[in-house]
């Protein structure tokens, strides 16, 4: 199970020849945390976690909606009782927030039904109980004594009663004005200064929140768009992209300092009104920002792709073959819906297991409050950090899956010498190849990232709670090894995928499969930093692009309302929205060129174009590796005479 364990010596590459299951002991072992996760689960269930989180629970222990005579609390005097018909959880001071637990300070009742009118007086209080048996005081007060009991001010909700519905699927009455909560709001704004300024920026969201959806359907569209341009037009990609990039960041840049000065023309003039003065002086401040960052960046950029541009002929063949994938095999766009949609239902299933874990354990009573609340006790906590630890091992065993499916589907086409020969549905037939072979060896790198990422988040959790308390020598070792675990995870990362890419080829272990990926990779370090770092920076102006055209078309969108709405924040929502869009889509193709490059330095080591040693290479790269050759720039690695083994389907002959 180990790295170092494999005794296998020099082999043969061959490409999708045979299929065996690999890394079982890690799959039994991904099996059983699985398992583990499931019966966190079906503790929490069995234990009441889910029906006290679902159907909501008084002060005194009892669960509403349920009969809870046989769970009898001792020392708790209104424990134990029979709530069948009182579905609903009713709080006394419902505005009552513990911001630092996350809970309402107030005594919980069950009900029969909530309140849905405002309530001023306790003669109200009774004659809504008297009416449908909803006894909103302390069950030791009957409805009769509502008016004239001494103890009505610390067990009788607090005058006026909001009105309030219950809420869906949990089944606690929430009030309906949201005025309730200005506490809540009051204490956020404590944390900002200048509260003008904040209200301002929210208002701003509401007023453009038309505008900012609006913005995230065009950077879906953009995203489409470019996915399209790449798969047809992929040999001139890189000079449009180039073109485009270079129009836009210089143009983008020359936009923004004009609406700068004239916001600045704006604030000079009298006609203004003092509220347009001080929303023109804060999108002028938000303005300036953004000129100068974009004025750095355009730089910065320029200079980049004039060092790299003798570097251009290389991606351009690599892309054009990485389009006619897409050509041939479309499913492979879908590909991020389907990650993203499994990465959701985890998440939703992840979240609903903890809040159960919440409400789950041993009553316990609070001593100065008096009421009961529920804490697990000795190993069963330790259960919180089993189920985080699922959350990023199942996370990471998700991406690594579709990793492994792109990385099936394009061998099978790279590997095929006659396309016509291919199966009809590849990239599917290589998600069933990977369930059924190769899933211990997802479950080996997507743990082996486990390991480096949760020492990194611990650390940055240390970070974040001793911020303000730590001195500056230990502020920088936390930083400096947050940054170390970052640069060894994201390592890690593109080494398991070319693993995983071994692993689809010759259908070895995770070991075997990322040492051997390993030698290929330093023998053409150059080819690495020519091609796949390009390409990379290729892909990376794509986002550029989207987020350029998105951010430009929410400028000028937004110009029309400047008298009303600050720019700050639904600029920044909307261009970090067409980014994450953009990266979905555009790491698809990014995984698809990586998975190229290997398969062409693989072939290019053990082939020549010699008769019995063709290459599988497509037309573009082998017009590529000619032209290097003419020009004295090519010097493939000659290997140790071993031959690569063709395929069975439609690879054994030229």
């Amino acid at each position: 199970m180990g790295c170092c364990s494999s005794a296998e010596g020099k082999r043969d590459w061959k490409p999708l020849e045979e299929h065996s299951c690999t890394d079982i002991p890690w799959l039994i072992i991904f099996t059983l945390f699985c398992i583990g996760m499931a019966f966190i689960c079906g503790f929490a269930i069995a234990t009441g976690g889910s029906s006290r989180l679902v159907s909501g629970y008084d002060s005194y222990g009892n669960t509403c909606g349920r009969n809870n005579t046989d769970k009898k609390i001792d020392g708790v005097p209104f424990s134990g009782a029979d709530m069948t018909e009182k579905k609903y959880v009713f709080f006394l001071e419902p505005c009552n927030l513990d911001l630092i637990n996350r809970k309402i300070k107030s005594i919980a009742l069950c009900v029969f039904k909530c309140p849905a009118t405002e309530l001023t007086t306790y003669k109200e209080v009774k004659d809504f109980a008297l009416s449908n048996g909803s006894h909103l005081c302390s069950y030791d007060i009957t409805p009769t004594r509502y008016e004239s009991s001494s103890d009505r001010h610390t067990k009788c909700p607090k005058l006026p009663v909001p009105a309030s519905k219950a809420a869906p699927i949990f089944h606690r009455c929430i009030p309906t004005d949201i005025g309730c909560y200005a506490e809540f709001a009051q204490a956020f704004m404590t944390f900002v200064s200048d509260n003008t300024v904040l209200r301002r920026v929210v208002a701003g969201v509401l007023t453009s929140k038309e505008i900012i959806m609006g913005l995230c359907v065009l950077a879906l569209v953009l995203s489409l768009i470019m996915m399209v341009i790449i798969r047809y037009i992929s040999k001139l990609l890189v000079y449009i992209l180039t073109v485009l990039v270079i129009v836009g960041s210089v143009g983008g840049s020359g936009i923004l300092w004009w609406l700068y000065a004239d916001h600045r023309f704006a604030l000079s003039s009298n006609g203004t009104t003092v509220f347009g003065k001080e929303v023109a002086a804060d999108n002028g401040k938000a303005l300036l920002v953004y000129a100068i960052g974009a004025t750095i960046f355009t730089v910065v950029l320029l200079l980049v792709m004039f060092f790299m541009r003798k570097r251009v002929a290389l991606t351009i063949s690599l892309f054009h073959v990485a389009g006619k994938v897409f050509i041939h095999l479309p499913l492979l766009v879908l590909q991020p819906f389907w990650t993203f949609l499994s990465l959701m239902f985890f998440w939703v299933y992840w979240i609903a297991v903890l809040l159960f874990l919440g409400t789950t354990g041993s009553p316990i009573v609070n001593d100065s409050t008096g009421v009961v609340e529920y804490e697990m006790q000795g190993p069963l906590q330790y259960m919180v950090w089993y189920h985080l630890v699922g959350l990023i091992w199942i996370s990471e065993f998700i991406l690594a899956f579709q990793q492994m499916t792109i990385a099936g589907a394009v061998i099978t086409y790279y590997f095929t010498r006659n396309k016509s020969q291919m199966p009809a549905t590849p990239v599917i037939n290589s998600m069933f190849r990977t369930i059924r072979y190769h899933l211990g060896t997802l479950a080996k790198g997507s743990f082996i990232i486990t390991l480096v990422k949760i020492p990194r988040l611990i650390l940055t959790y240390i970070h974040n709670q001793l911020k303000g308390k730590e001195n500056a020598c230990a502020r920088c070792m936390l930083k400096a090894c947050v940054c170390c675990l970052w640069c060894l995870e994201k390592c890690l990362a593109y080494l398991n995928q070319n693993a995983y890419t071994a692993t689809a080829i010759n259908s070895t272990n995770f070991c075997t499969s990322a040492r051997e990926a390993l030698l290929i990779l330093v023998e053409n370090a150059l080819r690495v930093a020519a091609i796949n770092t390009v390409g990379d920076f290729v892909l990376f102006m794509g986002k550029v692009l989207i987020v350029s055209c998105t951010a430009f078309a929410g400028i000028l969108a937004l110009n029309y309302q400047r008298d009303y709405t600050v720019w700050v924040l639904p600029l920044l929502i909307a261009c970090l929205f067409a980014f994450l869009v953009a990266h979905c889509f555009l790491s698809v193709f990014e995984n698809v060129v990586d998975v190229l490059f290997l398969c062409f330095a693989v072939d290019s080591k053990y082939n020549d174009g010699s008769p019995g040693r063709e290459y599988y290479m497509d037309k573009t790269l082998m017009e590529f590796v000619e032209n290097s050759k003419k020009m004295g720039q090519y010097n493939p690695q000659e290997g140790d005479g071993r031959e690569m083994k063709p395929m069975t389907r439609g690879g054994a002959s030229a």
